[in-house]
């Protein structure tokens, strides 16, 4: 019996003055059905003994693309099992925690915000024992997602004429009060008695701080109601949510972590052709193949960073008669520290080293400088340096020798009308005023096709090309990954001004 069979029956017994008890029955002639029947024959068995209302998702209808109506898939029962079945030997069953907690990296497409949608609606009908709980749904900052989650859910019952009176962002089933609340409006989460269910659609692309209050917010509610908790998300930046989570060991980890690539999707709710259609974009690698990349910038085209990265070097090979340099982006506050080494060969600019360190000591960077320009890359032309971070400036210049009263040396060689660079190895280069400069230079060098960059050995390096945000001139750091070794790698490109 469908939803549509149960609404004219229900008003059939009315007029009949059918009790409110044998009504009950008739609602339980659909409830307690199962969410779907994995095995095949099974449902087909029951498809025709239900006369097409064996689960939960015929009754309400399959989930559809582009008009076509799809049943649940192999990969959505892997879902269903990490979210349902604890005690299923792929799943956990010495931590009681992550029986109910799921972490899913996806791409694009697969459907599974719409499964999840479905299995909250399914949850709060089946029985009662969720009645007078509340789900959470968290979605971006956009209110307009929220809203338009909380209708994917009421859209489920729009075509038997069953509509719902709570506001848009509110739907009660049978209870259950499923409310959706845009990341930065968390907070009002914070107060519930009885939380069921929260859902963290997209979570990777809330905003950083609001992905952390999220996160907070979310797990709080374990010792309290001990929710079902699912977060799920396209991958988006290095270092945000997602890969924090997906980089925490398995014994402290609270969450199952699922990830499901394009490729468990093929021939199910992707064509062959949609894929090879989806890769020839830049950002088919982030959307369908789980990699952090974070959104494609506006200051460097992919086509010029591809050209980059297939000039063919060998980044161990020192030319002892090529020209280096060396730029740094000494860590500040909560940034990382960048270094950045590169040589003319051969008439391209290559890129040596480009890494960032995380949570750095000065004292270790000093040291890991000092032995890289002195042993691994000697001897280096110029070392440029962000120039806000005197004492580590200082600190080098003693390491290597150098005068470290910098700010005297630049102002005597300036009163000289002598160039202060030329004679300086650690040149302090000031961002505030240097920094579009700096951009545009680096932009016209890959442009030119003057740099090239290993393809495997500096991913981070090349991740920071392809996310580089460019508002009026200045680099956008919150958009912009690895955006301390991009800084360095600027730094470094200083050294060869071709005319």
């Amino acid at each position: 019996m469908t939803i549509k069979d149960l609404q004219k029956l229900i008003i059939e017994k009315q007029r009949e003055g059918v009790t409110s008890s044998e009504l009950t029955k008739i609602v339980e002639h659909i409830r307690n059905k199962p969410f779907w029947i994995w095995d095949l024959e099974e449902h087909k068995q029951a498809y025709t003994q239900y006369n097409g209302a064996c689960c939960w998702n015929h009754v309400v209808g399959l989930p559809k693309k582009n008009g076509v109506e799809k049943p649940m898939f192999s990969y959505e029962k892997l879902l269903y099992d990490a979210l349902l079945n604890p005690n299923l030997p792929t799943a956990s069953t010495t931590d009681k925690f992550k029986d109910k907690h799921v972490w899913v990296k996806k791409a694009t497409g697969l459907g599974i915000t719409e499964f999840f949608l479905r299995l909250m609606a399914w949850l709060s009908l089946k029985d009662d024992r969720l009645s007078g709980s509340q789900m959470v749904i968290v979605t971006g900052p956009n209110i307009d997602i929220s809203i338009k989650l909380i209708r994917r859910l009421k859209a489920l019952f729009s075509p038997f004429n069953i509509h719902f009176a709570d506001k848009e962002t509110v739907l009660e089933l049978n209870g259950v009060r499923i409310e959706a609340y845009p990341s930065h409006h968390i907070d009002s989460a914070r107060a519930l008695d009885n939380v069921s269910f929260i859902f963290l659609d997209e979570a990777d692309f809330f905003p950083i701080g609001q992905q952390a209050d999220a996160r907070h917010v979310s797990e709080r509610y374990i010792a309290k109601s001990d929710p079902y908790i699912v977060m799920i998300s396209t991958p988006n930046a290095p270092g945000g949510l997602f890969e924090t989570i997906e980089k925490e060991c398995d014994e402290t980890c609270i969450y199952k972590r699922v990830k499901l690539d394009y490729t468990v999707g093929l021939g199910k709710i992707y064509t062959i052709e949609e894929i090879e259609k989806a890769k020839r974009s830049p950002s088919f690698e982030r959307e369908y193949n789980l990699k952090y990349l974070g959104r494609i910038g506006n200051t460097f085209r992919p086509a010029d960073i591809q050209k980059a990265t297939s000039i063919q070097y060998d980044p161990d090979y020192v030319n002892s008669m090529s020209s280096r340099s060396c730029g740094i982006d000494p860590s500040w506050g909560s940034s990382n520290f960048g270094i950045v080494i590169t040589q003319l060969n051969n008439g391209y600019i290559e890129v040596l080293y480009a890494e960032e360190f995380e949570r750095a000591e000065h004292s270790d960077m000093l040291e890991k400088v000092r032995s890289l320009i002195l042993n691994k890359f000697a001897p280096i032309t110029k070392i440029y340096v962000d120039g806000s971070q005197p004492g580590f400036i200082r600190s080098l210049k003693i390491a290597l020798n150098e005068d470290p009263e910098y700010e005297k040396a630049i102002e005597y060689y300036n009163h000289n009308h002598m160039d202060w660079q030329a004679n300086m190895m650690v040149l302090p280069i000031p961002f505030s005023t240097s920094h579009k400069a700096m951009l545009s230079h680096t932009r016209t060098l890959i442009e030119d096709g003057f740099v090239a960059i290993h393809s495997t050995r500096f991913q981070k390096l090349i991740t920071s090309l392809h996310t580089a945000v460019d508002n009026e001139g200045k680099l956008d750091k919150n958009s912009t990954s690895y955006n301390d070794i991009f800084d360095a790698f600027r730094l470094s490109l200083q050294l060869y001004q071709f005319t």
